[in-house]
């Protein structure tokens, strides 16, 4: 297993991540159940990976009381990274949902108790929250640094300028920093490229990737004309929502020849093809079960050729937006190494036109 620092922190992390928003769920998303996740910790432990996601919110808190337990078991928690999340609403009062000092601590406190664990290795915001200050927001989860609860804090589902603010926030009061964010990432999905990747480039924040599978629709199993019995999107799921159905069949048949070609799944591929992206730390895996599980570790010791990476970066291309279209016509005469991992792909072409 390959580790990475995670961002600028000293703190190593597996190329992999155990997902667990399916422990102790529903038929929509996997209800993995104790005996089973145990099971799978196991698998991922073996395996050299050592950090474990999830959120107080995932299934009202029973993903965190099963993960807890689980690891409080013959020793797992020594080997583990815990990492967690806060900000969606975990009761009826007007101060159950946000970013707020109150509900940042209130929740902090919870979680810690669910995990049965004195501290949490990884802290993340699991939202923007546009009705706190983000002053207040880093401020809060500085002092949960500062008190000993939490190592490290990072982002999720923020946009460029969220996070920029927050890490203005930071710096100007001499606060912790976020060390990651934690984003939406496929080859189905390559929005993050415009704005995310380049800022965590840049500020040195690392990439955790949620969904690397686009919801199971990059598994190979979906096809243009049948879909598996079963599945997130069989069951209604939809997240990431798909706007050019013709577009992401292409890139699946894409996924589908290269591994049939290397005798390995498409989802081996997929996830191969992600860490081998610009900023990415580790990529968040689940399963159902053993098997899909062993399956996705599978994937940390494949190695894509060049080839094979520019057929499925063709076949995912999204268009240049502006003003990156607009920097590829007039700038590239001045365009650093994180510009150019950007508009690179599409220099040429608007060079020819």
């Amino acid at each position: 297993m390959e580790y990475r620092n995670l961002g600028r922190s000293g703190l190593k992390v597996s190329v992999m991540t155990m997902g667990t928003m399916t422990f102790g769920g529903s038929e929509k998303v996997g209800n993995t159940s104790r005996a089973d996740a145990a099971r799978q910790v196991d698998m991922c432990l073996d395996a050299g990976i050592n950090l474990y996601d999830t959120a107080n919110v995932y299934n009202a808190g029973v993903s965190e009381e099963i993960l807890g337990q689980i690891l409080a078991e013959n020793g797992r928690r020594q080997k583990a990274l815990v990492a967690t999340k806060v900000r969606f609403k975990m009761g009826t009062g007007p101060n159950e949902s946000g970013l707020s000092r109150h509900h940042i601590v209130e929740q902090c406190k919870a979680s810690l108790k669910r995990l049965k664990t004195d501290v949490i290795d990884l802290y993340q915001v699991h939202e923007w929250d546009g009705q706190t200050p983000i002053e207040e927001t880093m401020e809060a989860l500085d002092m949960l640094v500062r008190h000993g609860h939490v190592r490290y804090i990072g982002c999720s589902n923020y946009s460029g300028w969220h996070i920029m603010k927050a890490l203005m926030a930071a710096d100007r009061s001499h606060n912790a920093r976020f060390v990651s964010q934690q984003i939406h990432y496929s080859l189905h999905s390559r929005d993050a490229e415009y704005e995310l990747v380049p800022i965590s480039q840049d500020q040195g924040l690392g990439i955790l990737v949620w969904s690397p599978l686009a919801g199971g629709l990059l598994s190979g199993k979906y096809r243009r004309n049948s879909e598996p019995e079963s599945g997130r999107h069989v069951g209604g799921f939809r997240e990431p929502p798909v706007y050019d159905w013709d577009k992401l069949y292409a890139v699946i048949e894409e996924i589908v020849a290269i591994a049939e070609e290397r005798g390995v799944s498409g989802a081996q591929v997929a996830l191969s093809w992600l860490l081998g992206r610009p900023g990415v730390t580790s990529v968040i895996i689940g399963g159902r079960n053993e098997k899909q599980f062993a399956d996705n570790i599978a994937a940390a010791e494949l190695v894509l050729s060049a080839e094979e990476r520019a057929r499925l970066d063709k076949a995912s291309l999204p268009p240049l937006l502006y003003p990156y279209w607009h920097q590829s016509f007039t700038a590239q005469d001045r365009l650093g190494k994180i510009d150019m991992d950007l508009i690179g792909p599409y220099a040429e072409d608007f060079k020819r036109g």
